[in-house]
Order: structure tokens, then C-alpha cells, then sequence
């Protein structure tokens, strides 16, 4: 069973919790986790004025997603970042490339879930999540989240990403703060938790 891991990430966040979800999936037996990248539309004159190209280099060995990749895998875990409360311009320009997929059917019955990152405490994770799940059922997708048997959900311990919609974390104003273990332990549980479904779903 293949779980591909599907993201955009500009300054790492994303990137570092994909990496936790990939280990999530990989706890699974007989499952292997891919983690692909979408393809990048600002030039890197933009990148650079953004800061963003030295934090880039982090995530370059990745290989850039393909469309078909998401016909051939069981499942399809999305990582991106908001933008105004939504998902990022490079992940959306990727989604609407996949017309071929819906009009073959191939993501049908496939469990599909997302998670994101937000500057800010209430920066838009939960509507990101949630307008991000529109496409997937257009595509006939099973939707996967983040369930309250991950208890670092209920944690008041700390200020801290996840929803019972998908993993996330807070990047703070600047983008200094590094994803919590709490936030790391959210995305393992939820690649694991896709994981599992996908395993079911896929079972004869």
C-alpha cells in the first residue's frame, strides 16, 4: 500500500510536518509513504524577496508532484499552508490540473485528508481544512481528520495547532516558531490514522 504525502511548504513548517506524518504512516505495516512537493509558481526573485529561499533548500531533494501520482496511490494526505483563510495559490493551481483524475474516477473511495499551518492562533486553519475538503469530495474521496482519541487535542497546556479537521501549527508572526512536539505527535497520529483507514478501504 503506497500513502502519498502531498504538500507546499515556503518557509519549512509544512515540510516539517509532513515529515512527521510520513513517519506516522510509515508505523503502519505494509504501508510506505511518499512525500511529494507541488510544483512552485513564484520565481525566485519573489522567493528571495519573501526570505524564503534559504529555508527552500530544506525540502529541494523532494521530487515535484505529478498528477498521475495521485491516481496510483491509496490514499492522499495534503499539507499547505493558509493564505487569507485558504489553502495556498500552488496547491490550488495543482488541484485544478486534476480534471482527468475526476473525470476517470480515479480518486473514488480513496481516503483523502489535509492538514496546515497559519502565522497566527486563529489564522484560518480550521476554514483551510474545510474549503480543502470541498475538492475532495468532488473527487469522490473519503475524508479523514484528526479524531479525539489523539488526546494532545485537549491539551491546555499550551498554545497549540490540531483540530478534529486535520494537524496544524502555528508559524507565530514572524515565522520563528517551529512546530510543538505536541503539533509533531497531531501529524504522526494522523498518518497513522489514514493509514489505517486506507488499509480497510482497500481491503478485499
Amino acid at each position: 500500500m503506497k500513502v502519498l504525502i502531498v504538500f507546499y511548504s515556503m518557509y519549512g513548517h509544512i515540510y516539517r510536518m509532513a515529515e512527521a506524518v510520513a513517519e506516522g504512516v510509515r508505523s503502519v505495516e505494509g504501508v510506505e509513504a511518499v512525500l511529494r512537493r507541488v510544483p512552485e509558481t513564484l520565481s525566485a526573485e519573489i522567493l528571495a524577496s519573501m526570505g524564503a529561499t534559504e529555508a527552500q533548500k530544506q525540502f529541494a531533494h523532494i521530487p515535484v508532484c505529478t498528477v498521475d501520482e495521485l491516481g496510483a496511490a491509496d490514499a492522499v494526505i495534503f499539507g499547505t499552508p493558509t493564505r487569507f483563510g485558504n489553502m495556498a495559490g500552488q496547491m490550488r493551481q495543482f488541484l485544478d490540473a486534476t480534471g482527468r483524475l475526476w473525470v476517470s474516477g480515479a480518486l473514488v473511495g480513496k481516503a483523502g485528508s489535509v492538514f496546515t499551518s497559519s502565522n497566527t492562533q486563529h489564522g484560518g486553519q480550521e476554514s483551510t481544512i474545510l474549503s480543502f475538503h470541498i475538492n475532495l469530495l468532488h473527487q469522490g474521496m473519503v475524508i479523514v481528520g484528526l479524531p479525539y482519541s489523539f488526546q494532545g487535542q485537549s491539551t491546555m497546556d499550551e498554545i497549540t495547532g490540531g483540530s478534529p479537521y486535520g494537524a496544524s501549527t502555528i508559524a507565530g508572526p514572524t515565522g520563528a516558531r517551529s512546530p510543538s512536539d505536541n503539533e509533531l505527535a497531531g501529524a504522526r497520529y494522523q498518518g497513522r490514522h489514514v493509514a489505517e483507514i486506507a488499509r480497510k478501504l482497500t481491503r478485499n
